[in-house]
């Protein structure tokens, strides 16, 4: 069963790290008997190290070890071996091509989907869930071999969807205006969940809710964008 929870930020303004979601966080882990997190650090460029220092920091707080992705000599067995993954933020381009390279998209695909443990994501963690990264805010720093992702998910998702400002005076296209582009393709494309800052999706089996603060905005090709509030029943894109 898919036991997914997708965050579309992990620091929400005014709140430190991962805070605004602790008690949506602490209830997955420990609904789903979560002890341990394998957590991959792939989207940071600067220090892995770091980023997995931080969350483990973070996490052990809540009464959960985290052990790190880049501090395992064999990533597949530790994937296979995981009873929880957590893949965080930073560039959605770098964290799919160290996935690509180190062959785990198959192996976390099979560990979420067929072994049904528990896949949390933020950000670039959340855009390698779905069908692609086309939908990412991200630059194309490092070339990918396919921007098929993990594919947990068939549809994509827009983390930190923002809209402009009625004043603004942003003369360059808006979020809705990429996606936009995104559906004008002469070809069938998947629906585009845009999470706000604070929000997120919450899936078991067949069941998806949307959680947070705010409400999302639902792109499908050829349709005009429909909001949805916090709460709101989305199983129907599992479906899509």
């Amino acid at each position: 069963m898919r036991k997914l929870l997708l965050l579309s930020n992990s620091t929400l303004h005014g709140s430190g790290f991962l805070e605004y979601a602790r008690e949506y966080i602490q209830e997955f882990f420990n609904k789903n008997g979560v002890k341990q997190v394998l957590f991959v650090p792939y989207a940071d460029t600067t220090s892995e190290a770091n980023y997995t220092t931080k969350v483990r920091n973070e996490l052990s707080k809540w009464g959960f070890t985290v052990k790190g992705l880049n501090e395992t000599s064999d990533p597949i067995d530790a994937v296979n071996n995981a009873e929880c993954i957590f893949i965080g933020g930073g560039n959605t381009f770098h964290l799919l091509k160290k996935l690509q390279d180190a062959q785990l998209l198959e192996a976390i695909r099979k560990r979420v989907l067929t072994d049904g443990i528990p896949y949390m994501g933020s950000s670039a963690g959340t855009n390698v869930a779905t069908v692609s990264i086309c939908t990412t805010n991200d630059m194309p720093i490092v070339h990918c071999k396919s921007f098929d992702a993990i594919g947990l998910l068939p549809f994509n998702i827009n983390p930190h969807f923002i809209e402009t400002k009625e004043d603004s005076t942003h003369m360059g296209e808006t979020r809705e205006d990429r996606i936009n582009e995104y559906h004008s393709l002469p070809m069938k494309m998947p629906p585009v969940l845009g999470l706000r800052e604070g929000s997120f999706l919450h899936v078991m089996g067949d069941q998806a809710t949307l959680g947070g603060l705010f409400p999302a905005r639902l792109f499908l090709q050829g349709q005009d964008p429909k909001e949805y509030p916090t709460g709101s029943d989305l199983s129907f894109l599992l479906s899509n």
